[in-house]
């Protein structure tokens, strides 16, 4: 970290630390700090986690909820039946459930939803898997049948995410701006650049147990202003902080709790396959050999962080430590480089978005490279530049951005996702692991397709991303590790 920015944690400390704990919120209330603001309110239009993290289990609800612990359980659906070949699923969907604006929720609104998803004009990232539904039946008012062209073991899973809210088709179209969905708050308003406003949704079938009336989502992307709100007592939640290296005076406060979890987030150097220099295998390798793990996640992290090897979280039973494959040599990286026609080193540009660990790690992944030859250009873009240019014009060298989704890893399945890599093999093996009934033999796909990703050096998988928690104590209900990026208010309270 810069002496610069080092000083700016000093002083935004020391300016609270004289001062008494702020006033608690009201016990009905809560500020919660966000690092990034949203560029819309729909997940289903928009790749940013941040969306996930406002809206998600708040303002719009699934089928099925996934709980902090991975497992499914039931939401708009009540229960629901399997075939025995794994390719019909028949919900029994919750009665009486309304949406925002007033109008009843029904089968209708879920068949709508997922036909909407798999359309040809839709973008959502996850379209495969609604693309997968061979015919969408509503037999009555509630109940949907759901009948897959391919069994997806993980179908009860995914269709607790985010890409698969319900939302009506009255409303849909203004989602973006003024979301309405069927969960235990209502949007209130949006402040461009300071903060999203939601308040109890008293008609919800659950709001008896909602013990939260309002709920204020602040945008503060400087760290050390998180923390100095924090200290004064102006924040209640910092749900993913990295502001590890001065966790000291939170942890030093009796009103405050600091814990650490775990996330779906592996963070990665994103590569353009189809570059003319990155396509060779021998280019993406000398960048791999270059990469020192443990030096980017003490600087970029504070050492909050686990090496991976490949796109797969380390707290998964399935997972494989790859971080071998290719170890730091940038001997070897040299000789790789002019091997593949490069002995004069290589330009490429580094497109960071506005993330503190894209930042702070794009620095020191930018040193490493060009110790090892590289010649790395920085560009920090912002996010709705980089959604543009990177993710969705594919016109960038390498990146940094943490993947945040659970289970992702077949994201290298899709010939035109924007690593751009479009590997026969690599999509037969996910194929077979998607559709495994069989735990044993999806363990073992799953395990291959990490070390397929890891051998041909897809991108520089650099450490799955801590989940560092600041919450006043008393503030209960909180999760501590996430299996996907979700603010989950329903059941918070104070003590």
């Amino acid at each position: 970290m810069s002496i610069a920015r080092k000083f700016s944690y000093a002083l935004a400390v020391a300016a609270v630390a004289a001062l008494p704990f702020g006033a608690q919120a009201a016990k009905n209330s809560v500020n919660i700090a966000m690092t990034l603001e949203p560029p819309g309110l729909d997940p289903r239009a928009n790749a940013s986690a941040a969306i996930g993290q406002i809206a998600l289990y708040n303002i719009y609800e699934n089928l099925t909820r996934i709980n902090q612990d991975a497992t499914v359980s039931p939401m708009l659906a009540k229960s629901w039946a399997i075939s025995d070949d794994g390719l019909v699923y028949t919900f029994n969907l919750v009665q009486g459930v309304k949406f925002h604006d007033g109008t009843d929720f029904t089968s209708a609104d879920v068949k709508y939803t997922f036909e909407a998803n798999a359309a040809e004009g839709s973008k959502i990232k996850r379209k495969k898997r609604f693309v997968n539904m061979a015919k969408i039946e509503t037999p009555d008012a509630n109940t949907v049948r759901i009948t897959l062209k391919k069994p997806r073991p993980m179908f009860l899973f995914w269709m607790g995410e985010a890409t698969a809210v319900i939302v009506g088709e009255e409303s849909a179209a203004a989602n973006a701006t003024k979301p309405v969905g069927t969960g235990p708050f209502k949007f209130v308003r949006w402040v461009k650049g300071d903060s999203v406003l939601m308040e109890k949704n008293a008609d919800h079938r659950d709001a008896g147990s909602v013990k939260l009336a309002k709920v204020k989502f602040r945008f503060i992307n400087d760290q050390a202003a998180q923390i100095a709100a924090m200290m004064s007592g102006d924040l209640d939640l910092i749900p993913f902080s990295r502001a590890a290296e001065s966790l000291g005076p939170l942890k030093a406060n009796p009103d405050i709790s600091v814990t650490f979890g775990t996330t779906e987030g592996e963070t990665i150097l994103s590569t353009n396959n189809k570059h003319p220099a990155l396509s060779k295998l021998k280019v993406r390798q000398a960048i791999a050999h270059a990469l020192d793990r443990k030096e980017i996640i003490e600087g970029a992290m504070f050492g909050a962080g686990t090496p991976i090897g490949s796109h797969f979280a380390p707290h998964n039973p399935d997972y494989l430590d790859l971080t071998g494959t290719y170890p730091l040599d940038r001997a070897k990286s040299k000789a790789l480089l002019a091997e593949a026609g490069y002995g004069d080193g290589l330009a490429l540009s580094l497109k960071l978005p506005p993330t503190g660990y894209a930042r702070d790690g794009g620095q020191i992944v930018a040193q490493q490279l060009n110790k090892a030859g590289f010649k790395i250009t920085i560009e920090n873009v912002e996010w709705p530049v980089w959604l543009k240019q990177v993710y969705k014009q594919k016109t960038y060298d390498l990146s940094i951005v943490s993947h945040v989704e659970p289970m992702d890893i077949g994201i290298y399945a899709r010939p035109g996702y924007y690593f751009q890599y479009d590997n026969k093999d690599f999509q037969d093996i996910m194929a077979k692991a998607d559709g495994a009934r069989d735990p044993a033999m999806r363990s073992k796909y799953l395990k291959q397709a990490q070390k397929k990703l890891a051998a041909d050096a897809v991108n520089g998988y650099l450490f799955q991303l801590a989940k560092t928690t600041v919450r006043k104590k008393s503030l209960m209900g909180v999760w501590t590790s996430s299996p996907m990026f979700v603010n989950d208010m329903r059941a918070v309270y104070w003590k």
